[in-house]
Protein backbone atom coordinates (compact mmCIF):
# COMPACT_ATOMS: atom_id res chain seq x y z
CA UNK A 1 0.00 0.00 0.00
CA UNK A 2 1.55 3.38 -0.28
CA UNK A 3 1.77 6.08 1.72
CA UNK A 4 -1.38 7.99 0.76
CA UNK A 5 -3.51 4.83 1.76
CA UNK A 6 -2.48 5.86 5.30
CA UNK A 7 -2.23 9.22 5.23
CA UNK A 8 -5.70 9.59 4.12
CA UNK A 9 -7.69 7.78 7.01
CA UNK A 10 -5.35 9.46 9.59
CA UNK A 11 -6.64 12.85 8.05
CA UNK A 12 -10.42 11.91 8.15
CA UNK A 13 -9.69 10.56 11.78
CA UNK A 14 -7.99 14.04 12.78
CA UNK A 15 -10.74 15.85 10.99
CA UNK A 16 -13.50 13.73 12.56
CA UNK A 17 -11.90 14.62 15.71
CA UNK A 18 -11.68 18.09 15.47
CA UNK A 19 -15.34 18.72 14.39
CA UNK A 20 -16.13 16.21 17.50
CA UNK A 21 -13.66 18.70 19.82
CA UNK A 22 -16.07 21.54 18.27
CA UNK A 23 -19.27 22.87 20.06
CA UNK A 24 -21.43 26.18 19.61
CA UNK A 25 -23.20 27.38 23.06
CA UNK A 26 -26.39 29.26 21.89
CA UNK A 27 -27.23 32.61 23.31
CA UNK A 28 -30.61 31.28 24.67
CA UNK A 29 -28.78 28.08 26.88
CA UNK A 30 -26.00 27.43 29.19
CA UNK A 31 -24.11 24.52 28.53
CA UNK A 32 -21.73 22.11 31.10
CA UNK A 33 -18.51 20.22 29.98
CA UNK A 34 -19.03 17.20 32.17
CA UNK A 35 -15.91 14.95 32.60
CA UNK A 36 -17.03 11.32 33.61
CA UNK A 37 -20.12 12.97 34.67
CA UNK A 38 -18.51 15.84 37.02
CA UNK A 39 -19.27 19.06 35.88
CA UNK A 40 -15.73 20.48 34.72
CA UNK A 41 -16.55 24.28 33.44
CA UNK A 42 -19.48 26.00 32.77
CA UNK A 43 -19.81 28.12 29.41
CA UNK A 44 -22.21 30.91 29.76
CA UNK A 45 -21.14 33.16 26.72
CA UNK A 46 -22.63 32.21 23.03
CA UNK A 47 -20.05 31.14 20.56
CA UNK A 48 -17.27 28.32 19.98
CA UNK A 49 -16.17 26.47 22.64
CA UNK A 50 -14.02 22.67 22.70
CA UNK A 51 -14.09 19.70 24.70
CA UNK A 52 -11.97 16.64 24.78
CA UNK A 53 -13.72 14.08 22.37
CA UNK A 54 -15.26 11.13 23.80
CA UNK A 55 -13.99 11.89 27.42
CA UNK A 56 -15.93 15.34 27.85
CA UNK A 57 -19.85 15.07 27.52
CA UNK A 58 -21.93 18.44 26.43
CA UNK A 59 -25.29 19.22 28.61
CA UNK A 60 -27.32 22.19 27.61
CA UNK A 61 -30.10 23.69 29.38
CA UNK A 62 -32.21 26.56 28.44
CA UNK A 63 -31.34 29.95 29.72
CA UNK A 64 -34.58 31.73 29.26
CA UNK A 65 -37.57 32.16 31.17
CA UNK A 66 -39.70 28.56 31.12
CA UNK A 67 -43.28 28.34 32.03
CA UNK A 68 -45.17 26.15 34.96
CA UNK A 69 -48.77 24.88 34.37
CA UNK A 70 -49.52 23.00 37.64
CA UNK A 71 -52.77 21.56 38.03
CA UNK A 72 -55.61 22.83 39.37
CA UNK A 73 -55.05 22.44 43.85
CA UNK A 74 -58.12 22.32 46.16
CA UNK A 75 -57.28 24.94 48.99
CA UNK A 76 -59.19 25.81 52.37
CA UNK A 77 -58.90 29.05 53.60
CA UNK A 78 -59.40 30.34 57.23
CA UNK A 79 -63.62 30.27 56.48
CA UNK A 80 -63.54 26.67 55.62
CA UNK A 81 -64.78 27.73 52.14
CA UNK A 82 -62.89 25.52 49.94
CA UNK A 83 -61.68 26.60 46.77
CA UNK A 84 -60.27 24.92 43.41
CA UNK A 85 -57.02 27.23 42.46
CA UNK A 86 -55.49 27.37 39.29
CA UNK A 87 -51.90 28.59 39.55
CA UNK A 88 -48.83 29.21 36.53
CA UNK A 89 -45.75 30.39 37.63
CA UNK A 90 -42.54 31.61 35.73
CA UNK A 91 -38.66 30.33 36.11
CA UNK A 92 -35.44 29.78 35.19
CA UNK A 93 -32.62 28.20 35.77
CA UNK A 94 -29.95 30.46 37.75
CA UNK A 95 -26.95 28.17 38.73
CA UNK A 96 -26.48 25.18 36.66
CA UNK A 97 -23.82 23.20 38.85
CA UNK A 98 -26.71 23.30 41.06
CA UNK A 99 -29.55 22.65 39.15
CA UNK A 100 -27.21 19.43 37.51
CA UNK A 101 -26.47 18.11 41.16
CA UNK A 102 -29.99 18.94 42.36
CA UNK A 103 -32.33 17.29 39.04
CA UNK A 104 -28.89 14.89 37.81
CA UNK A 105 -29.99 13.48 33.80
CA UNK A 106 -33.68 14.16 34.32
CA UNK A 107 -33.27 18.05 33.41
CA UNK A 108 -36.22 20.24 32.93
CA UNK A 109 -38.71 17.74 33.14
CA UNK A 110 -37.70 15.88 36.45
CA UNK A 111 -37.47 19.25 37.94
CA UNK A 112 -40.41 20.43 37.10
CA UNK A 113 -42.60 18.19 39.73
CA UNK A 114 -40.60 18.85 42.16
CA UNK A 115 -41.40 22.74 41.21
CA UNK A 116 -45.13 22.03 41.28
CA UNK A 117 -45.09 20.40 44.60
CA UNK A 118 -42.80 23.46 46.17
CA UNK A 119 -45.64 25.97 44.46
CA UNK A 120 -48.78 23.38 45.34
CA UNK A 121 -47.28 24.20 49.09
CA UNK A 122 -47.23 27.70 49.28
CA UNK A 123 -50.10 28.20 47.80
CA UNK A 124 -51.42 26.02 50.85
CA UNK A 125 -49.73 27.69 53.51
CA UNK A 126 -50.37 31.12 52.15
CA UNK A 127 -54.43 30.82 50.85
CA UNK A 128 -54.78 29.01 54.33
CA UNK A 129 -54.10 31.71 56.46
CA UNK A 130 -56.70 34.00 54.89
CA UNK A 131 -60.66 34.04 54.28
CA UNK A 132 -61.93 33.26 50.58
CA UNK A 133 -62.90 36.73 50.37
CA UNK A 134 -58.83 37.54 50.21
CA UNK A 135 -58.03 35.35 47.79
CA UNK A 136 -61.11 36.81 45.87
CA UNK A 137 -60.41 40.09 46.35
CA UNK A 138 -58.39 42.74 44.64
CA UNK A 139 -55.54 42.03 47.53
CA UNK A 140 -55.00 38.45 45.82
CA UNK A 141 -51.65 40.30 44.01
CA UNK A 142 -50.14 40.62 47.24
CA UNK A 143 -51.22 37.13 48.25
CA UNK A 144 -49.41 36.00 45.13
CA UNK A 145 -45.89 37.96 45.75
CA UNK A 146 -46.12 36.48 49.00
CA UNK A 147 -46.27 32.65 47.23
CA UNK A 148 -43.91 33.85 44.91
CA UNK A 149 -41.48 34.63 47.75
CA UNK A 150 -42.13 31.74 49.75
CA UNK A 151 -40.95 29.20 46.39
CA UNK A 152 -38.46 30.85 46.02
CA UNK A 153 -36.31 30.23 48.81
CA UNK A 154 -37.37 26.52 48.54
CA UNK A 155 -36.31 26.89 44.86
CA UNK A 156 -32.83 27.68 45.06
CA UNK A 157 -31.72 24.41 46.36
CA UNK A 158 -32.57 22.96 42.88
CA UNK A 159 -30.62 26.06 41.17
CA UNK A 160 -33.19 27.55 39.47
CA UNK A 161 -35.39 31.16 40.99
CA UNK A 162 -38.91 31.74 40.95
CA UNK A 163 -39.43 34.81 38.49
CA UNK A 164 -43.77 35.05 39.15
CA UNK A 165 -46.31 33.38 40.32
CA UNK A 166 -49.80 34.08 39.29
CA UNK A 167 -53.59 32.69 39.96
CA UNK A 168 -55.09 32.21 36.83
CA UNK A 169 -58.61 31.44 38.76
CA UNK A 170 -60.30 30.57 42.12
CA UNK A 171 -63.06 28.58 42.02
CA UNK A 172 -65.61 26.77 44.68
CA UNK A 173 -65.81 23.17 43.69
CA UNK A 174 -68.60 21.83 41.58
CA UNK A 175 -70.32 20.53 44.54
CA UNK A 176 -70.29 23.26 46.05
CA UNK A 177 -71.39 25.37 43.59
CA UNK A 178 -75.48 24.66 43.53
CA UNK A 179 -75.56 24.88 47.01
CA UNK A 180 -73.63 27.84 47.39
CA UNK A 181 -75.53 29.92 44.01
CA UNK A 182 -79.22 28.78 46.66
CA UNK A 183 -77.23 30.69 49.62
CA UNK A 184 -76.29 33.61 47.54
CA UNK A 185 -79.63 33.42 45.76
CA UNK A 186 -81.62 33.60 49.28
CA UNK A 187 -79.23 36.28 50.42
CA UNK A 188 -80.18 38.49 47.70
CA UNK A 189 -83.66 38.12 47.43
CA UNK A 190 -83.79 38.64 51.70
CA UNK A 191 -82.39 41.81 50.48
CA UNK A 192 -84.51 42.87 48.24
CA UNK A 193 -87.16 42.07 50.23
CA UNK A 194 -85.58 44.20 53.23
CA UNK A 195 -85.11 47.28 50.58
CA UNK A 196 -88.57 46.88 49.18
CA UNK A 197 -90.13 46.94 52.77
CA UNK A 198 -87.87 49.73 53.77
CA UNK A 199 -89.19 51.45 50.49
CA UNK A 200 -92.94 51.25 51.19
CA UNK A 201 -92.20 52.27 54.54
CA UNK A 202 -90.82 55.25 53.13
CA UNK A 203 -93.53 55.77 50.37
CA UNK A 204 -96.20 55.36 52.81
CA UNK A 205 -94.54 58.49 54.97
CA UNK A 206 -93.68 60.27 52.42
CA UNK A 207 -97.58 59.67 51.17
CA UNK A 208 -98.97 60.88 54.68
CA UNK A 209 -96.66 63.77 54.93
CA UNK A 210 -98.22 64.49 51.43
CA UNK A 211 -101.90 64.24 52.70
CA UNK A 212 -101.21 66.02 55.44
CA UNK A 213 -99.58 68.74 53.41
CA UNK A 214 -102.68 68.61 51.20
CA UNK A 215 -105.13 68.83 53.98
CA UNK A 216 -103.29 71.80 55.57
CA UNK A 217 -102.86 73.70 52.46
CA UNK A 218 -106.68 73.19 51.77
CA UNK A 219 -107.71 74.29 54.68
CA UNK A 220 -105.52 77.01 55.20
CA UNK A 221 -107.11 78.04 51.24
CA UNK A 222 -110.53 77.75 52.48
CA UNK A 223 -109.76 79.62 55.59
CA UNK A 224 -108.30 82.86 53.48
CA UNK A 225 -111.11 82.48 50.82
CA UNK A 226 -113.45 82.42 53.54
CA UNK A 227 -111.95 85.59 55.09
CA UNK A 228 -111.66 87.09 51.89
CA UNK A 229 -115.30 86.71 50.79
CA UNK A 230 -116.40 87.49 54.20
CA UNK A 231 -114.39 90.99 54.02
CA UNK A 232 -115.77 91.67 50.17
CA UNK A 233 -119.21 91.38 51.72
CA UNK A 234 -118.76 93.25 54.30
CA UNK A 235 -117.18 96.15 52.12
CA UNK A 236 -119.96 95.64 49.23
CA UNK A 237 -122.67 95.65 52.24
CA UNK A 238 -121.17 98.98 53.96
CA UNK A 239 -121.21 100.45 49.95
CA UNK A 240 -124.88 99.18 49.88
CA UNK A 241 -125.81 101.07 53.33
CA UNK A 242 -123.84 103.94 52.46
CA UNK A 243 -125.77 104.01 48.96
CA UNK A 244 -129.08 103.73 50.53
CA UNK A 245 -128.03 106.29 53.24
CA UNK A 246 -127.88 108.79 51.06
CA UNK A 247 -130.20 108.18 48.50
CA UNK A 248 -133.06 105.77 49.89
CA UNK A 249 -135.09 106.54 47.02
CA UNK A 250 -132.46 105.45 44.30
CA UNK A 251 -131.63 102.59 45.99
CA UNK A 252 -135.01 101.24 46.40
CA UNK A 253 -135.35 101.94 42.17
CA UNK A 254 -131.95 100.40 41.58
CA UNK A 255 -133.35 97.28 43.71
CA UNK A 256 -136.59 97.64 41.47
CA UNK A 257 -134.98 97.66 38.39
CA UNK A 258 -132.76 94.31 39.01
CA UNK A 259 -135.97 92.63 40.20
CA UNK A 260 -137.48 93.62 36.96
CA UNK A 261 -134.40 92.02 35.25
CA UNK A 262 -134.50 88.72 36.95
CA UNK A 263 -138.14 87.95 37.19
CA UNK A 264 -138.89 88.98 33.19
CA UNK A 265 -135.97 87.37 31.57
CA UNK A 266 -137.02 85.06 28.98
CA UNK A 267 -139.83 84.91 26.35
CA UNK A 268 -142.69 83.82 28.20
CA UNK A 269 -142.33 84.97 31.74
CA UNK A 270 -145.34 84.71 33.82
CA UNK A 271 -145.65 86.02 36.98
CA UNK A 272 -148.96 86.08 39.56
CA UNK A 273 -149.09 89.20 41.70
CA UNK A 274 -151.61 91.66 42.38
CA UNK A 275 -151.75 94.82 40.23
CA UNK A 276 -151.75 97.04 42.64
CA UNK A 277 -148.25 95.40 44.05
CA UNK A 278 -145.73 97.49 44.93
CA UNK A 279 -143.71 95.53 42.73
CA UNK A 280 -145.13 97.67 39.52
CA UNK A 281 -144.86 100.74 41.24
CA UNK A 282 -142.18 102.10 39.21
CA UNK A 283 -143.88 100.53 36.16
CA UNK A 284 -147.17 102.58 36.84
CA UNK A 285 -145.68 106.08 35.89
CA UNK A 286 -142.60 107.77 35.13
CA UNK A 287 -142.78 109.98 38.12
CA UNK A 288 -140.81 109.22 41.19
CA UNK A 289 -143.28 109.02 44.10
CA UNK A 290 -141.78 110.65 47.39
Amino acid sequence: MTRAAYVIPVLAVIGFGLLSAIFIVDEREKALVLQFGQVLSVKENPGLSFRIPIVQEIVRYDDRILPLDTQPLEVTPLDDRRLVVDAFARWRIKDSVQFRRAVGTSGVGGAEPRLERILNAQLREVLGGVTSGTVLSADRAALMNQIRDGARGEAEALGVEIIDVRIKRADLPEQNLAATFERMRAERQREAADEIARGKEAAQKVRAQADRTVVELTSEARKQSEIIRGEADALRNSIFADAFGRNPEFFAFYRSLSAYEKSLRGENSTLVIAPDSEFFDYLKSDTVQR
